[in-house]
């Protein structure tokens, strides 16, 4: 009870600093706080590729302008049903934007920490809040990552002024790729183009996430975010250069039969977007498509910054229902309300567990 107390106090202090990680990494730390220590078994660093990729040992990459309609939504569907990760090109998002919102959330992390500060909360209803690890005080350990969260449509007062100019027309190029891709989606599952939005996204729904992983100095003893999968219908990932995000994938033998699963690096391919199937279409595809396990690693390099835009919906009463089709001709997972996902992802945090596993029939 000693050691829980003791981390408990080390949690708060912590966390009333509102400097985050990247106040730790200004005050010259050389070694890693405790809180921050992860256990050995989720620590596994060594990455390797799968034997056997469709995509020459790499996620693919789309190009969404190039081939017809029919090719598209072939290969977002078999990205869709097997690795769950996929990049995108020629996406409609001008590289001047990614890289002005690139460079704005990493102006707000490394603005002084008393500018920050008043965003600092940990109140999941103030649409606009920076903080150190949403679930600091669930998870079994602290990561190595700062976050400013902006959910949907904000006023521009309570956007940060680093970010004011840029970051709702960045949302909104977001949002228009967004819906393109549950259209190729609705398609890969054999519905109406319009079914994924007009049945799951009511309202404009959608959450940025500007992550700010300072470089680390003993990358061995921490994670950048651990394993986990998203609460979300699609991910639309920006990255830098930097490397470390990973995904679990299986990996094959030369029968092409499934043998052990193995950490895979997500290149940074220049001018791409990462795009990944979250757990709210895993539940309504029925399994037709796969929310996959990922993960950032730490590192001695960096910063490391990324803007995940996680397309969700507004009303938390929603009913997520699995679409019965097929040879996926039973449902696999009882119904449920955003609301009760959300509730279920926050209590248990990132902890490696699946939020759809309460929910399998």
């Amino acid at each position: 009870m000693a050691s829980d107390h003791e981390r408990l106090r080390a949690l708060k202090a912590f966390d009333d600093t509102k400097a985050g990680v990247k106040g730790l990494v200004d005050a010259g730390v050389t070694a890693v706080p405790s809180i921050f220590h992860h256990p050995p078994e989720s620590l596994l660093l060594d990455a390797c590729p799968p034997h056997h990729l469709d995509h020459e040992q790499h996620f693919p990459v789309i190009d969404l302008a190039a081939g017809d309609r029919a090719g598209l939504v072939a290969q977002v569907k078999a990205a869709a049903e097997t690795v769950g990760f996929f990049q995108v090109v020629n996406h409609g998002v001008p590289e001047t934007a990614m890289s002005d919102m690139l460079a704005c959330v990493r102006r707000f992390h490394e603005s002084p920490a008393e500018a920050k500060a008043p965003y600092y909360s940990r109140d999941p209803g103030r649409r606009v809040r920076y903080q150190s690890n949403f679930d600091l005080f669930q998870s079994p350990a602290a990561s190595w990552r700062d976050t400013l969260f902006m959910e949907t449509a904000p006023v521009p007062e309570e956007i940060p002024p680093e970010c004011r100019a840029i970051a709702p027309e960045y949302v909104r190029l977001v949002r228009e790729l967004g819906r393109a891709l549950l259209e190729l989606l609705s398609e890969g599952l054999g519905l109406d183009p319009r079914f994924l939005e007009q049945e799951c996204l009511d309202g404009d729904g959608l959450t940025v996430a500007g992550h700010y992983y300072p470089a680390c100095p003993e990358p061995r003893l921490t994670m950048g975010t651990t394993r986990h999968s998203d609460p979300s219908f699609l991910t639309v990932l920006l990255q830098d250069a930097v490397g470390g995000l990973q995904v679990l994938v299986d990996r094959l033998d030369e029968d092409g039969k499934k043998q052990t699963a193995a950490w895979v690096d997500v290149p940074a391919v220049p001018g791409a977007l990462v795009v990944n199937i979250g757990d709210y279409m895993q539940l309504v595809s029925n399994d037709r498509f796969w929310s996959v396990e990922h993960r950032v690693v730490a590192s001695g390099a960096g910063p490391r910054v990324s803007v995940a835009c996680f397309l969700r919906t507004d009303t938390s009463t929603k009913v997520l229902t699995p679409i019965v089709t097929g040879d996926h001709g039973e449902a696999r997972y009882k119904s449920t309300t955003v609301a009760e996902l959300v509730k279920h992802y926050r209590a248990k945090g990132l902890d490696g567990t699946s939020s759809l596993q309460h929910l399998r029939v």
